[in-house]
């Protein structure tokens, strides 16, 4: 491999398939001779760009996009084009050319021998060290250079065991260090002298799973965001195991089929929330074995809930003892070598996408988790600051010509294109979201029809609409046609994830959503039978903002661990400010199962909204119908297939018999958030019918009045009867 190729060179290879003095478990891992890497600064679009015969579908749907065809018909055969490169060798597949981690990285030979390789090609000599040589520098641990910069090591059987530390000391012109091997699927850190160091892993007995034939349920797709090293009551750091004994069945009864995992890949500081990876093969060690989280997501198909990984692929930790920094001396092996090295908000290495060598890091570690650990799909980190130059800091992004005029990273576009692509082809049942804020446009489409590939794309507007809401808007100026429309402003053709606030809000210097709505009475007034004002408020909202939010989904629905019942108070990792505390980094699941405090009510609600939602098959396909919006009143009605959603925001005025149009029939309530199991105080319960009125006005319409009683600050939900 090259460390560096300039754009004229004829061809480099990703591994070539003459590196090799021993062979390993899986041949498949050698892709053969790969085309010229790409420049790292994708060039924008021109002229030489070659409309298609038909347009792409993208472009048929949306005439708006009419102007752009040959920048988005440009970057659909990018990615052709570098699929054919990647391929042309050994490699037939995408599948067979992500196999990077099969070859590289420590391996168990059949003959019982290990095999250690590492792509380091400015370095000038590679030693291994740890526990099996007293961390000492050994001539026998020392590793052969081959072509392409590849190195490689073979020894004995009993040169190494299963939980020997070790690393890597690397040397090249003018440096040498300690390194963390790039494709370490084990990395622990010392409890004492906080250094961190890879480890051998490789236990007699595999693990078994059981989980065959799982499919996740998507109709419609219901998240549950967590973080497994705070998800226990302690303080302290959660595990796996925990997890999955103590946090896995509360998810299960609240009706969730998806957990969305945080923090899984290897990071060195633990209140980066798990977003500076270092080791990006490796399960964090620091909540137990690679075993042990198999068995929770081995448990969690066991029980139909799909596991999701938040990976992190769109920068690294800059850290060069821990991470990929300067694996062997230079800065550019994985990254780019330029001004664009450094991500100027969030401290950390940009990925050059436009090699084929970190195209073969990624994608072989999308694969990677899909089959070692059989995590259902990905929540891919911060895709729009891989999208663009300016990584949408500080850009507006007011029209589709900002997402057309240069600024965008389309080496980049293509690796995200080909990671779904490859993702969909190991497992077609697989799940990929887009953390996207720009909103351009294909993102959430399929690769046929000129997208990027994702399956879904997060709203990051709903959650930054509640916000401004709840801070600049008085109670009485909320307005039913502006929250509609926020909610269901969306491409018609990309499915998203809805959310009223992720793990993003919970942070300190944030606010969630019940903190903004009740604020420090949270401290005092949650008591059973305590009616504080600010309380009943925040309670009634916090119902309405979520059923609403959840009702006008269009592919799924997101909630972050805790906030179902109003968890209490922000999040704050341990760190210097703080005393290094836990307090603060964890989930007080004693308050929701205390029945004298107040958070199970709205535990109670999170409960049955998604019940009802998830056992409404397809819910996210059916047809949104807008029945009545008046802002003057603040009340809104929609339905869909037979479910009336009706909410009254109005903060101080009830209506008895409301008139809403809704087609002629006979509707039931199933659900109202003024229930007393909810915090409500049961002026509108469950189990009344309601017939509704002809009026010949209406009648060719096919509708007639729907007349309700609608206390303030509540919602209810009718179903149509057949």
């Amino acid at each position: 491999m090259n460390n560096k190729v300039k754009p004229s060179a004829k061809k480099t290879s990703t591994i070539s398939d003459k590196t090799s003095t021993s062979d390993t478990k899986a041949k498949a891992a050698k892709p053969g001779k790969a085309a010229k890497t790409g420049t790292s600064k994708a060039a924008k679009p021109v002229a030489k760009v070659t409309r298609a015969a038909k347009p792409l579908a993208i472009i048929r749907n949306d005439a708006w996009l009419e102007p752009y065809a040959a920048a988005i018909e440009g970057r659909h055969q990018d990615a052709i084009r570098a699929e054919k490169r990647l391929t042309s060798g050994s490699a037939k597949t995408l599948e067979d050319f992500a196999n990077a981690h099969e070859y590289f990285g420590l391996h168990r030979l059949e003959d019982g021998r290990w095999c250690f390789r590492e792509w380091a090609p400015n370095a000038t000599a590679i030693t291994l060290e740890g526990d099996f040589s007293e961390w000492q520098r050994l001539p026998q641990y020392a590793l052969t250079r081959l072509e392409n910069g590849v190195w490689e090591g073979v020894f004995e059987a009993g040169a190494m065991k299963h939980g020997d530390l070790y690393k890597m000391f690397v040397q090249w012109n003018g440096g040498e260090g300690e390194r963390i091997p790039a494709y370490a699927t084990r990395v622990r850190q010392d409890a004492d002298t906080k250094l961190f160091a890879a480890q051998v892993w490789s236990p007699e007995k595999a693990y078994v799973w059981h989980d065959a034939g799982f499919v996740p349920d998507v109709r419609p797709l219901l998240i549950y965001e967590c973080h497994i090293g705070m998800a226990q009551d302690r303080e302290g750091v959660g595990t796996y195991a925990e997890f999955r004994d103590n946090v896995l069945p509360r998810i299960i009864e609240d009706g969730y089929n998806a957990i969305q995992i945080m923090a899984i890949q290897e990071h060195p500081y633990y209140g980066s929330f798990g977003y500076h990876v270092s080791s990006f093969f490796a399960a964090s060690s620091r909540f137990g074995t690679p075993e042990d989280l198999k068995s929770l997501i081995d448990a969690a198909h066991s029980k139909g809930i799909a596991v999701i990984m938040d990976i992190v692929h769109s920068h690294a930790v800059k850290n060069e003892a821990e991470g990929l920094g300067r694996l062997d001396g230079s800065y550019d092996l994985y990254f780019y070598g330029d001004g664009r090295r450094e991500h100027p908000a969030w401290d950390s290495l940009c990925f050059d996408y436009g090699k084929d060598e970190v195209m073969h890091f990624l994608l072989s570690n999308c694969k990677f988790w899909l089959e070692e650990y059989h995590f259902d799909g990905f929540r891919f980190d911060g895709v729009t600051s891989m999208l663009y130059y300016n990584h949408g800091l500080g850009q507006a992004f007011g029209g589709y010509g900002d997402y057309y005029d240069g600024g965008e990273d389309t080496n980049a576009i293509t690796y995200l294109t080909l990671a779904n692509k490859l993702i969909h082809s190991i497992n077609p049942n697989a799940i990929t979201i887009a953390e996207e804020m720009s909103g351009m446009p294909g993102l959430a489409l399929p690769f046929g029809d000129g997208g990027m590939g994702f399956d879904y794309r997060m709203a990051m507007g709903i959650p930054d609409y509640w916000i401004k809401t709840l801070k600049e808007r008085k109670d009485e100026d909320w307005k039913p046609t502006n929250i509609f429309w926020e909610l269901t402003n969306r491409r018609a053709d990309e499915k998203t994830i809805s959310y009223v606030e992720s793990h993003d809000q919970a942070l300190v210097g944030d606010k969630t959503v019940i903190f903004r709505l009740i604020d420090d009475h949270m401290y005092w007034h949650m008591m059973m039978g305590d009616d504080d004002a600010a309380v009943a408020r925040g309670i009634a909202l916090h119902k309405m903002i979520r059923l609403v939010t959840l009702a006008t989904i269009n592919g799924g629905y997101l909630n972050f661990m805790g906030n179902e019942f109003g968890h209490p108070e922000w999040i704050d990792f341990p760190r210097e400010g703080n005393g290094w505390s836990y307090k603060y980094a964890r989930r007080q699941w004693n308050l929701v199962d205390n029945p004298e405090l107040k958070y199970h009510l709205l535990n109670n609600w999170d409960n049955a909204i998604i019940h009802l939602v998830g056992g409404t098959y397809n819910f996210q396909s059916l047809a949104v119908r807008k029945l009545w919006e008046k802002d003057d009143d603040q009340v809104l009605a929609f339905m869909r297939g037979d479910l009336v959603f009706v909410f009254n925001f109005n903060p101080t005025q009830s209506f008895d018999g409301y008139g809403i149009l809704a087609p002629a029939g006979k509707y039931h309530t199933i659900l109202s958030s003024d229930e007393v199991r909810f915090g409500g105080y049961d002026n509108v319960t469950a189990g009344i019918d309601h017939l509704t009125l002809h009026d010949e006005l209406y009648a060719p319409a096919g509708v007639e009045w729907l007349k309700l009683y609608l206390p303030a600050r509540t919602c209810i939900v009718l179903r149509r009867g057949r």
